[in-house]
C-alpha cells in the first residue's frame, strides 16, 4: 500500500530549531517533543522486559563506536545543527559510564587492557574537545589514533572477562575488533537460508559457470561478457549492449565487487538475493536469454561439470537452484577490502598520500558524501548493523550538459513499486573501485569523477534547475574549491583494490 510514515524524532526537532528558530513553529516543536518523550518512555518499558547479558552490553558498546565513526562525525545524525562533535563526546562519556561496573574486574584480569581502554576513550574525548569545528575535524586521525583503539580495547576487555561473542550470522561480524579489520564482513549473511552458505567447492564451480557462455542463448554471452574482472567486474560502457548487438540495455553495468554485501540488488532494488539476480539476468531476453533446462541438459553431458556439482552439493542431480547458488557463491567470494585506504586504516600510514587523507576528511565532512555512502563499504547499506539499504533520489540528468539539463526519464524504484515517493529513486551503490568503473550513475551519464563531483557540488538535479520535488540529496551548493575536489577524487582512488591497480584478473 502507498502509506508514507512521517518522520519524527531528533532530526525533525533539529529542523524546527536550526539554523534559526521561528516562534511560529513552537506548537509543532512541542508536539514533536511530546512524541519523542512518549517514544522514550515506551522504550524504557520494553527494555525492562528484555534480558540483557554482559555480552549484549559489550556488543552494544562496540557498535556504538562504529556508529560514531559512520553516522556521528559524518554529520548524518546532526545534519543541520552540526552538533556532531559534542554528540560524539557525550556518546564516548556514556560508553565510559556503561563500562564502570566492569572496571575493577577488567583491571583484575588484565591491567594493561584496562589502562589502554581508559586511555583510548579519554584520548578520543580530549581530541574532540579541542576540535575547532565540524568542517575542520581531522576524522582520519580521530578514527585511526583513537576510535579504532577504543573498539579494539572493548573487544580485548570482553576477552579478558571471558565473555562470549554472539555467534549468529551478521553482516558485520560480532567479533570484528574494528570497523576496518580484515574479514570484518560476512557476505553469507545475505543468503536465502543456511543451505546457501558458500564453500570452496561452490566457489570453484560458480567461477567456472561465470565464464561459460553455456548459460546464454546460443552460447553467445557469459556473465563475464558484461562483468570484466579487469574493470572491477564492469564493462566500461555507458550502458551494456543487448544480446542481439543491435540495441542497448537501460542501465549501466554495476561492479560485482562486494555485491555480496547488499541486502538488495539491481539499481531499483527489486530482488534481495544474488541467486535471484542471477536468474533474472540469465533469463532476461536482452541480457542472456538463457534456459536453465537446456543448460542443465548440456552440463549433464560434461563429466567434469558433473564432478564439480557433486563436490559442491553432494548430489549427482543437477538443478537450477545449484547453478544459481554456485554463481552467487562465486560473487560473494568477491568481497574485497584490500585497498590503500584499508591498509592505512589497519596501521600502514604510508598507504595513503596527504592529499588522499584530506580527501577522506572532506568526504566524511564538508562534502557530505559519507552521509549516503557509508564507511567502510561506502554504499547505502546502513551502519552500524549493515542490515538495511537506502535508495536516494538525486536528480540524475539525461546528458552531462549542465546548461540545458533535463531529468533522466528512468523512474527507478517507482517502476517496480508504483509509489510516488520512489519516483527517480535508485540504490546507493558502493564507491569502492570507482576509479576503474567509469562511466558513472545508473545511466552512465558522467564519464569522469570530476563530472560527478561537480554534479554533487551544484546540489544534484535541483541544483541544476531540474524539477525533482522528492530529491533526497540536499540542493544547497557545497562550495568545494578546486583543490578540495581534487583531494576527494584522490581519496576515491585510494578505494581501488590492489588487484585492480595493476589490472590483474582474480584467479582462484
Amino acid at each position: 500500500k502507498n502509506i508514507i510514515i512521517q518522520p519524527e524524532g531528533f532530526q525533525v526537532i533539529e529542523e524546527l530549531i536550526f539554523p534559526t528558530y521561528d516562534a511560529a513553529d513552537k506548537p509543532e516543536l512541542l508536539q514533536e517533543a511530546k512524541i519523542l518523550r512518549s517514544n522514550i518512555k515506551r522504550l524504557q518499558v520494553v527494555a525492562e522486559t528484555l534480558e540483557t547479558t554482559d555480552a549484549h552490553v559489550f556488543d552494544a558498546l562496540r557498535l556504538q563506536v562504529f556508529r560514531i565513526i559512520t553516522l556521528g562525525i559524518s554529520g548524518f545524525d546532526s545534519p543541520i545543527a552540526s552538533n556532531s562533535i559534542p554528540e560524539a563526546i557525550a556518546s564516548l562519556q556514556s560508553i565510559t559510564a556503561c563500562l564502570m561496573p566492569y572496571t575493577n574486574s577488567i583491571e583484575l584480569k588484565s591491567k594493561p587492557v584496562a589502562d589502554s581502554l581508559k586511555e583510548s576513550i579519554a584520548g578520543a574525548i580530549s581530541f574532540l574537545s579541542v576540535a575547532k569545528d565540524f568542517a575542520s575535524l581531522d576524522r582520519m586521525k580521530l578514527i585511526t589514533n583513537y576510535l579504532n583503539p577504543v573498539s579494539q580495547n572493548i573487544v580485548d576487555a570482553q576477552k579478558a572477562l571471558d565473555l562470549r561473542f554472539f555467534t549468529e550470522p551478521r553482516a558485520l561480524k560480532a567479533t570484528a575488533p574494528t570497523l576496518f579489520a580484515d574479514s570484518a564482513f560476512n557476505p553469507d549473511f545475505y543468503v536465502p537460508d543456511a543451505s546457501a552458505w558458500s564453500n570452496k567447492d561452490k566457489i570453484i564451480l560458480g567461477e567456472k559457470l561465470f565464464y561459460n557462455a553455456i548459460l546464454s542463448d546460443g552460447g553467445k554471452r557469459s556473465c563475464a561478457s558484461c562483468h570484466n574482472p579487469k574493470l572491477a567486474f564492469t564493462d566500461g560502457k555507458k550502458v551494456a549492449d543487448a544480446l542481439s548487438g543491435k540495441a542497448t540495455l537501460k542501465r549501466n553495468t554495476p561492479t560485482l565487487i562486494n555485491a555480496g554485501l547488499q541486502p538488495f540488488l539491481f539499481y531499483d532494488m527489486r530482488v534481495s538475493f544474488l541467486e535471484d539476480q542471477a536468474a533474472e539476468v540469465i533469463q532476461n531476453r536482452d541480457e542472456m536469454h538463457g534456459d536453465f533446462t537446456k543448460a542443465i541438459n548440456q552440463l549433464n553431458k560434461d563429466a567434469g561439470y558433473k564432478a564439480l556439482f557433486k563436490a559442491a552439493y553432494g548430489d549427482a542431480l543437477l538443478t537450477e537452484h545449484q547453478i544459481k547458488n554456485a554463481l552467487a557463491s562465486y560473487i560473494r567470494s568477491l568481497t574485497l577490502f584490500t585497498t590503500p585506504f584499508d591498509n592505512y586504516m589497519r596501521g600502514n600510514k604510508a598507504a595513503m598520500t596527504a592529499q588522499q587523507v584530506d580527501g577522506f576528511n572532506l568526504f566524511m565532512g564538508k562534502a557530505k558524501c559519507g552521509t549516503c555512502h557509508f564507511a567502510p563499504v561506502f554504499s547505502g547499506v546502513n551502519p552500524p548493523d549493515f542490515g538495511r539499504m537506502d535508495a536516494e533520489t538525486i536528480g540524475v540528468p539525461s546528458t552531462p550538459d549542465t546548461l540545458h539539463a533535463t531529468l533522466d526519464s528512468d523512474e527507478g524504484k517507482y517502476f517496480i513499486y508504483q509509489i510516488p515517493l520512489h519516483r527517480f529513486a535508485f540504490k546507493t551503490p558502493t564507491l569502492r573501485n570507482i576509479a576503474v568503473t567509469a562511466p558513472y550513475m545508473h545511466n552512465g551519464v558522467y564519464k569522469t569523477l570530476e563530472e560527478v563531483i561537480h554534479f554533487y557540488d551544484r546540489g544534484g538535479g535541483r541544483g541544476l534547475g531540474l524539477k525533482v520535488n522528492n530529491q533526497t540529496l540536499p540542493e544547497e551548493r557545497l562550495h568545494l574549491s578546486t583543490n578540495e575536489k581534487k583531494a576527494i577524487i584522490a581519496f576515491l582512488h585510494s578505494l581501488t583494490d590492489e588487484r585492480f591497480a595493476v589490472k590483474q584478473i582474480i584467479s582462484r
